[in-house]
């Protein structure tokens, strides 16, 4: 597949674990109900989280790129105890989350070549090749890349399929989390009749999920309905608060829940009230025609994958059904195209060599006619050239005046700043001195500041009529102050004439 966004296919077709086809022939998706095999169409497919093994680990930024791949494969066979006697297929992306400095942070996809091979059987029978298999909650990223969805902050998506359900948590754009939920459709469908005590049928189920709200029903079906989606709701919850917690964030900003089918029930506004976080449809406009039907998200996100470059998303395919090499990589192709040149090169070099000469003659001709041509081109840009280093010149002297006042103008307003911000400060710590002071009844009779290199200090001489007063009060200050002044006194006199004792106490601010 190309890097660019314009891709070389004629049509994409996307194919989900269900075997539902979508075609994307000039930004129109139409389903497919007879896929057929077109060398011409690129293949996209999904791989539910449920079928996967995901996890977490951190590997030494010291290991070289090009043993990283043999450096995660075992650490995830140790960490994660996998049969040793099973060959995974394992593909990985570099998370942003930052444990500590010394390491990478990779989180797993790992998958059993079996279940592949299981999946997409009926597939291959039918299309021949799968160009991508991603795992579902990575495809989320070509939102963000195609601006459908711009704010910032931390967001949860919620997504229920009729054989899988996920959870997907993204960080300032970028994948941190995913979890495979026990409410498919069909876990759904069970765990409702044994709310409501009694079997019913899984297409009464999807046809009360899809067709009727909650909010106006007066079904038997609606109080249990709403069981269940409590159920489901405090469970997510629980999901929530444990990544909140596991990678140190404040709030989960906005979720966005949906179905692969459509429901007149407003899942936001139940999950809204249930959690009490912001919460809105899974359902974006992705620029596709649709004939205004509904298609499943993951179908609308899987060709909207296809039309962003390798560098915007994340590549973790698990594909095993490749397409087969173009003609001229294969082998038995090279030896072709090798002996067809070589019997175009016998033939070719008599009718060569007597066209030659007159070859040469023309080329002649045209040569020493781009000479002309590139020669006034020369003397036209040489003079063009004089003028703009002219002008660059001028330029360049404004420039340097321009650069003179920016310097005046920042010095004079960092003095302004210093004026500001330094003597507020000294006021403020005299305050916060003299207050203690007063508390333990001893007086100031001089103060004085100075600085000295990095040193900032306060001298202050205290009069007291007890000299206890003074120790007491230097306890208090050295006590309390630690972190902020640096505190020192040589010695007490009494001035017996005033019957007063004196001290000088140097305060250094930190």
């Amino acid at each position: 597949m190309s890097t660019k966004n314009k891709n070389p296919f004629l049509n994409i077709l996307s194919v989900n674990p269900n075997y539902n086809y979508f075609s994307n022939e000039s930004g129109f998706l139409n389903e497919l109900k007879k896929p057929v095999f077109k060398k011409e169409q690129f293949v996209i497919s999904n791989l539910n989280i449920k079928n996967t093994i995901t996890s977490q680990i951190s590997i030494s930024k010291n290991i070289p790129e090009e043993d990283l791949y043999d450096a995660i494969t075992t650490k995830a066979y140790d960490e994660l105890a996998l049969d040793q006697a099973i060959e995974y297929q394992i593909n990985y992306i570099e998370t942003n989350v930052r444990i500590d400095e010394k390491n990478r942070n990779f989180y797993l996809f790992i998958v059993e070549p079996s279940i592949v091979e299981e999946v997409y059987k009926t597939v291959i029978e039918k299309i021949k090749y799968v160009d991508i298999i991603i795992p579902t909650p990575l495809l989320i990223k070509s939102l963000y890349q195609k601006e459908i969805i711009e704010d910032n902050g931390v967001h949860c998506f919620i997504y229920f399929q009729n054989d899988d359900a996920f959870i997907a948590i993204y960080n300032e754009y970028e994948f941190i989390y995913a979890k495979s939920l026990k409410y498919s459709f069909s876990q759904m469908h069970e765990k409702f009749c044994e709310l409501y005590g009694e079997r019913i049928e899984f297409k009464d189920f999807m046809d009360f999920f899809q067709k009727h709200n909650l909010k106006d029903t007066q079904s038997d079906y609606k109080e249990y309905f709403i069981k269940l989606y409590k159920e489901i709701f405090s469970n997510i919850n629980d999901i929530l608060t444990y990544i909140k917690r596991a990678y140190d964030l404040e709030s989960i900003d906005r979720v966005y829940i949906g179905s692969e089918v459509s429901t007149v029930t407003k899942l936001n506004e139940i999950l809204e009230y249930e959690i009490h976080i912001k919460a809105n449809n899974f359902e974006f406009d992705y620029g596709f025609e649709d004939n205004k039907v509904y298609i499943d998200q993951i179908h609308s996100l899987m060709h909207l994958y296809t039309t962003i470059s390798d560098d915007e998303k994340y590549l973790c395919n698990f594909t095993t059904f490749h397409r087969p090499p173009k003609f001229t990589q294969r082998q038995s192709g090279k030896i072709i195209i090798l002996t067809l040149i070589s019997i175009i090169i016998a033939f070719a070099y008599p009718v060569s060599y007597w066209t030659l000469s007159y070859a040469q003659s023309l080329q002649l001709k045209l040569l020493n006619k781009n000479y002309e041509n590139i020669h006034n081109i020369k003397s036209v840009r040489e003079v063009t050239i004089k003028n703009k280093e002219l002008e660059k010149r001028k330029a360049l002297k404004l420039l340097n005046e321009q650069k003179q006042q920016y310097t005046n103008k920042k010095n004079t307003l960092i003095k302004i700043h210093d004026v500001k911000v330094n003597y507020p400060m000294k006021a403020k710590l005299l305050s916060m001195l003299t207050k203690d002071i007063n508390k333990y009844n001893v007086k100031l009779n001089f103060i004085s500041y100075s600085e000295d290199a990095d040193i900032k200090q306060f001298h202050l001489n205290l009069i007291s009529s007890n000299d206890k007063q003074i120790t007491s009060l230097i306890k208090h200050l050295t006590k309390k102050y630690h972190d902020k002044f640096d505190l020192s006194i040589k010695d007490i006199f009494y001035e017996k004439s005033n019957n007063i004792y004196i001290s000088k106490l140097k305060v250094i601010i930190l």
